[in-house]
């Protein structure tokens, strides 16, 4: 059986995020390590991991996201890559992501979450970086304002804050 060109082009389309082929090698981070990824990857840079510095973050695609947390007064202004792009930067598959946060916070968020939605990876509230003492510097964060069905208690916890690293299952 022969497949067609556009027949090819749909069947690429309708593969998983995590299963497209890495694009090029991930480099060592050259600045303080910010985020590690662990666990299913085919792109680690530094054992069994893919380590991220800042630099490295900021070099992905960046979206920014308005929306109304329980944690800020207002629409705040989140700035960061998409958690999807992060994760295929490193090859990663799997169905589940273990996040841990710098005091060892752990929550489990589903690989469906951040390929359904565009769960941001802030790096930057309101333009600046955030500190640790301000949930930085890295948080998770789900886009509230689009989609109302994202305003419960299930998908706050998901947004783990001082994000630390990553294990993909």
């Amino acid at each position: 059986m022969r497949l067609r060109r556009r027949d090819a082009l749909f069947a690429a389309a309708a593969l998983p995020w995590w299963s497209t082929p890495v694009s090029a090698a991930l480099p060592a981070p050259t600045g303080t390590v910010v985020l590690s990824v662990g666990g299913t990857l085919r792109a680690p840079n530094a054992g069994a991991e893919a380590q991220f510095d800042m630099a490295m973050l900021e070099a992905l695609p960046q979206h920014e996201l308005r929306v109304r947390t329980p944690w800020y007064d207002g629409v705040r202004l989140f700035t960061g890559p998409l958690l999807r792009d992060v994760l295929d930067r490193a090859g990663a598959h799997g169905t589940a992501l273990r996040a841990r946060a710098l005091n060892n916070y752990r929550v489990d968020i589903p690989v469906d979450d951040v390929r359904r939605w565009d769960v941001v990876l802030a790096r930057l509230l309101d333009g600046k970086p955030m500190s640790v003492r301000e949930k930085g510097p890295l948080f998770v964060m789900y886009p509230f304002d689009r989609h109302d069905e994202l305003r419960s208690a299930v998908y706050y916890s998901r947004c783990i804050w001082q994000l630390r690293s990553i294990e993909v299952r």
